[in-house]
């Protein structure tokens, strides 16, 4: 059976400046990408993540960041398998005692506060594709396609561009997309305030996708977004050191 290089997965709270990782993990991670989470929501938020049924090895350990934190994350294309194809996203407004009664009323992937042990509910997602393989890898996209939570925007970073290149743009956008849901597909808290948008079909262009891709332009707003001409919704970025992701305000 062979030997499982398990994921390097580091939590870096600017406000602890912690360091210190063995001689032979930095070596292991040197060479992986790291992906930092931002949180400009104006609320509290629990990282998510899913992985592609492909052998991609689920995260532990992901952060919950109050309003202005953030926190970096190692993506794990060490060892077997050496890619990681993913998402990410922001579980909010959650309560509850984590492995017991925690839940979210967005994003919500099962009981526990550091991982996923179920599939998401809609949500706005990041996501990628880091393949130690593939020479045009990483692939990252912003992706609207099931629903609008809060905004996200993708930035690389250390990019090394080709002259005349158009890869490692920024993708998404900070701009308050729940302004322009559709009122049919908008949810509210019991507040009254808007919380979430969902996409009433996927796999079509809608009055939901309309919205979006006008406001969003450089991020999917329906499954077959990448098909139309001249659009801008996925990127790639062969040299950079790694992408922040940023989520803001949905409203």
């Amino acid at each position: 059976m062979r030997k499982i290089v398990h994921a390097v997965l580091t939590l870096l709270m600017i406000a602890t400046g912690m360091s210190g990782m063995s001689g032979n993990t930095a070596v292991a991670a040197a060479a992986d990408h790291t992906v930092t989470f931002v949180n400009r929501s104006g609320q509290t938020i629990w990282i998510g993540s899913a992985v592609n049924a492909d052998g991609s090895r689920n995260l532990t350990g992901l952060p919950q960041l109050h309003d202005t934190q953030q926190a970096t994350v190692t993506i794990p294309e060490s060892g077997d398998p050496a890619y990681w194809r993913g998402k990410f996203f922001a579980r909010h407004n959650c309560t509850g005692t984590p492995g017991s009664t925690f839940r979210c009323e967005i994003g919500d992937c099962g009981n526990l506060a550091d991982r996923c042990v179920t599939g998401e509910q809609p949500a706005s997602l990041a996501e990628f594709n880091f393949h130690r393989a593939d020479p045009l890898a990483p692939w990252y996209n912003v992706s609207y396609v099931n629903a609008v939570s809060l905004s996200i925007t993708i930035e690389p970073r250390d990019a090394q561009v080709p002259p005349g290149g158009t890869e490692c743009e920024a993708v998404g956008c900070s701009e308050r997309l729940l302004e322009v849901c559709p009122p049919e597909n908008l949810t509210r808290d019991g507040a009254g305030k808007p919380i979430l948008c969902t996409n009433p079909n996927r796999d079509a262009k809608t009055p939901y996708s309309d919205a979006v891709s006008n406001r969003c332009p450089k991020a999917y707003a329906w499954s077959k977004h990448d098909t139309e001409p001249g659009n801008q919704v996925m990127r790639q970025c062969r040299e950079c050191s790694g992408f922040t992701v940023t989520f803001h305000r949905g409203i």
